[in-house]
């Protein structure tokens, strides 16, 4: 027997659109910090951009919770939506954090591990960009969650081996503090698209 809300579904569909519009926000930040940490201090400009990004999600969030408190019956549950709302924004937060903190921390030179995260980022938000269409008719995302886990199991071995690498060789314990600040941030990010993608997946099986 078909559920409620997807015998109402049809009638508003303004939900997906704004988490498909927030997914490719959110992979647009990911973007330019990868090209921001790719040409660090060279297009440090791109903070600015990533700014916008991240304002961008806030409207986009603000917009999904006005229509929920509008909308009698929501296409999905009412928690799926404000959790998938707040995980991906979670991404872009943090996305944001790690622009903002090369700036203040007058980073002079990129370490290469921040640049493989960063890179790490872009194609776990690539994946959730592509996967977040397929939630309109509850499709099989696996292939896209499954490589999304795969990503941030690499995110994590990286992050080790970031850390560890600031310990070696006597850098200043202020350089130390720093980078460790952003690579806990880079992870962070990466860390909160596995869980958009673990809410992506709750939502399919929920309702298919």
């Amino acid at each position: 027997m078909a559920r409620l809300s997807q015998v109402f579904a049809p009638r508003d569909r303004e939900f997906f659109d704004l988490f498909e519009e927030a997914g490719g926000n959110m992979a647009r930040a990911a973007d330019l910090l990868d090209q921001m940490l790719s040409a660090w201090p060279d297009r440090k400009e791109l903070s600015r951009d990533i700014l916008v990004c991240e304002q961008e999600g806030d409207r986009i969030t603000h917009d999904i919770i006005h229509r929920l408190h509008q909308t009698f019956v929501t296409p999905i549950d009412r928690e799926d939506i404000l959790e998938l709302a707040s995980a991906l924004d979670d991404v872009i937060d943090y996305t944001e954090e790690v622009a903002d903190y090369l700036g203040l921390y007058r980073i002079e030179a990129p370490m290469e591990q921040a640049q493989r995260l960063a890179h790490i980022l872009v194609q776990a938000t690539r994946q959730l960009a592509e996967a977040l269409p397929r939630m309109r008719g509850f499709q099989d995302l696996s292939h896209y969650t499954v490589e999304v886990n795969r990503l941030e199991n690499d995110g994590d071995r990286v992050t080790r081996e970031a850390m560890a690498s600031l310990f070696e060789g006597g850098i200043d314990p202020m350089v130390v503090i720093r980078w460790k600040d952003i690579y806990e941030r880079l992870e962070q990010a990466i860390d909160a698209c596995e869980h958009v993608a673990n809410v992506l997946e709750g939502i399919v099986i929920k309702n298919s």
